[in-house]
């Protein structure tokens, strides 16, 4: 009698499932059709565009007493054009939506917190290294909004944004690398840098994840936070520059932050 055949049976692993996509959220052009919080939260961000866009005219306004020449007061003089262009287009957005004048909103903001002058040239460049480049990453978070106008909004400042922290970058790492500004060049630098991170946010917030949730934003301040150190890392490290230890620049920041050069 034939020996039994032992029939092997095989197992195919079957594919993990993949995650579903998340919806994407509804997107809204009119006032009328957006819940109240939903609402309120748009009218807030407007603002606070339209405050750090006159915040930063005068900001680099004020500064031009401090550029060593003709060349760079013609395009400082061009940045701050720039910056009031943005200010006029985010108002002109803001008037459309609420039917009301953003201009008394952000000048008590401005009397409630007035944006830090620069005493020097080093301080000025590095104002357009830090406070600018935390802007233009914040800007980008919201590149893809579910209202389509404060999108298309923010996807041209964004467009025009893009040269000037790359400028200051590149004077601040000249200037360190002179030994002209050893002694100040470590507290100039902590004081915007902690600036620049402000622009963000407060991480983990209910806010935020409305804000994420709703597609008025894409991720948490925290995950932008570190894409920002990460930019500016190598720049850092060029200009013989520290980062301070996270406590010190007396704000709230994630624990899970990289501060490593």
């Amino acid at each position: 009698m034939p020996a039994a055949r032992t029939r092997t049976r095989t197992h195919t692993r079957k594919p993990a499932p993949r995650p579903k996509p998340k919806p994407k959220a509804k997107s809204f052009r009119t006032r009328a059709e957006m819940p109240d919080r939903y609402r309120e939260m748009l009218e807030q961000m407007m603002v606070s565009q339209a405050y750090r866009e006159l915040a930063a005219a005068h900001l680099f306004g004020h500064a031009l007493q401090h550029v060593p020449s003709t060349k760079w007061i013609k395009f400082l003089s061009w940045h701050i054009r720039e910056e009031v262009d943005h200010y006029v287009a985010v108002a002109k957005m803001y008037r459309e939506f609420t039917g009301a004048d953003v201009e008394p909103k952000v000048r008590e903001r401005l009397s409630d917190k007035p944006v830090p002058f620069v005493d020097t040239w080093f301080e000025l460049a590095m104002a357009q290294f830090l406070y600018d480049r935390g802007g233009y990453w914040q800007l980008q978070e919201y590149d893809d909004c579910s209202f389509t106008p404060y999108r298309d909004v923010v996807r041209k400042i964004v467009a025009e944004e893009k040269g000037h922290q790359e400028l200051g970058e590149r004077i601040v790492v000249e200037l360190c690398k002179s030994g002209a500004h050893d002694s100040e060049k470590q507290d100039v630098f902590e004081r915007w840098l902690r600036l620049g991170l402000l622009s963000f946010g407060r991480p983990a917030s209910e806010g935020a994840k409305y804000a994420i949730e709703t597609g008025l934003k894409k991720r948490d301040p925290a995950l932008v936070m570190q894409d920002f150190l990460d930019d500016i890392k190598p720049a850092v490290r060029a200009g013989g520059l520290r980062f301070p230890p996270p406590e010190s620049l007396r704000m709230d920041l994630p624990p899970s932050l990289d501060w490593s050069l």
